[in-house]
């Protein structure tokens, strides 16, 4: 038996964190707890659920798993890594879904630990389990960029489009991991040849993004115009708003926003009208934007609108209210090394 033990990147875990798996019936109560803790970010109390199930004798690799998540919550990476191997020892020769699960948080905490080679040899073991595992091949390119390792980042990267070409998905994070590594020119590759090739079946939608991660503004807004048009959904409108910030028309993408807004409230489109509100001066709006986001229960965002909503107060100059925001953001996500440093600025002012 191949026991998988490793995987990597925070996009992964979040990935998981997503589809988070019930965790059975009245008979691991105490499991059940806990993983509605670490759904709200309270690990402490979440770890003392785990140990009661342990003790109750409630399913023990459910267990285990759970407090090496909240021990990631606490980025407490070492001893996460510790519980969820203890978890991966309650596996059998039957490899589950579970199996991948665990090791893909457990790669993660490894990485975090700076392991990187652990976190590589995961994605072996996964793809020789599963050929077609294209996550695993994308997420091995991402370590071997940081490793400087181009040529093998670029094999795993085609072997993840090969598998499923029309994954546009994919091929955009393949572009960001790229770009963001100083690599922009190979990431392009990923793009432009969807456009290339001129599928008479791509939607307005998917070539609007492809123009626009490949800095055609102005194609990206005819294309996503057409896409509204016939589908104003939050990722067309999301994305024909930065459209038209590229573009430099703030005004008329705030409009985009609040358009949408009136009708549908969105986490993620409140973000974007605060940023965007930011980008034109207009502090106390933005406020309000993220705020609102904010207020919107159980969103996805909530991270990133509660630290937008401490530059905004920065921005109006209620450095106060920021501090006090910065020391309950830090509390909450302790693992923010930008947050971090603008706590220190923050206690400077």
């Amino acid at each position: 038996m191949i026991k998988l033990k490793y995987t990597t990147m925070v996009l992964l875990c979040s990935l998981c964190m997503a589809v988070l798996p019930a965790c059975g019936t009245g008979k691991q109560e105490n499991i059940d707890q806990g993983m509605k803790l670490i759904e709200q970010l309270n690990y402490e109390e979440a770890l003392k659920c785990f140990d009661a199930a342990l003790l109750n004798k409630e399913d023990a690799r459910l267990s285990y798993r759970g407090q090496g998540l909240a021990y990631m919550g606490l980025t407490e990476y070492d001893k996460a890594a510790e519980y969820l191997e203890k978890a991966l020892s309650y596996s059998d020769f039957n490899v589950e879904q579970m199996d991948f699960d665990i090791n893909y948080y457990l790669a993660t905490a490894y990485y975090k630990l700076g392991e990187l080679d652990k976190a590589k040899a995961v994605y072996d073991s996964i793809t020789a389990l599963r050929p077609k595992e294209k996550t695993a091949y994308y997420l091995k390119g991402v370590i071997e960029i940081e490793q400087g390792d181009q040529e093998a980042a670029k094999a795993d990267f085609d072997k993840a489009v090969e598998i499923e070409p029309q994954d546009y998905d994919m091929r955009i994070n393949i572009f960001c991991s790229c770009a963001e590594n100083g690599l922009q020119e190979l990431g392009e590759g990923y793009l432009q040849t969807v456009l290339d090739n001129d599928d008479k079946k791509l939607s307005d939608y998917n070539r609007g993004r492809m123009s626009f991660y490949l800095g055609d503004y102005n194609s990206a807004r005819n294309s996503l115009e057409k896409a509204k048009d016939s589908n104003a959904g939050v990722d067309v409108v999301s994305l024909l708003g930065q459209t038209y910030e590229k573009l430099g028309d703030y005004n008329y993408a705030a409009s985009v926003y609040s358009n949408y807004l009136s009708n549908t409230p969105d986490a993620q489109i409140y973000n974007q009208l605060g940023l965007c509100d930011l980008k034109i001066g207009e502090y106390e709006a933005a406020l309000n934007a993220f705020q609102a986001g904010i207020a919107i229960e159980g969103n996805e965002l909530m991270q990133v609108l509660k630290f937008n909503e401490i530059v905004a107060y920065e921005y109006l100059g209620d450095f106060k209210q920021a501090t006090v925001l910065m020391q309950k953001y830090i509390s909450t996500y302790p693992d923010d090394a930008k947050a971090q440093r603008e706590y220190e600025f923050l206690q400077t002012r």
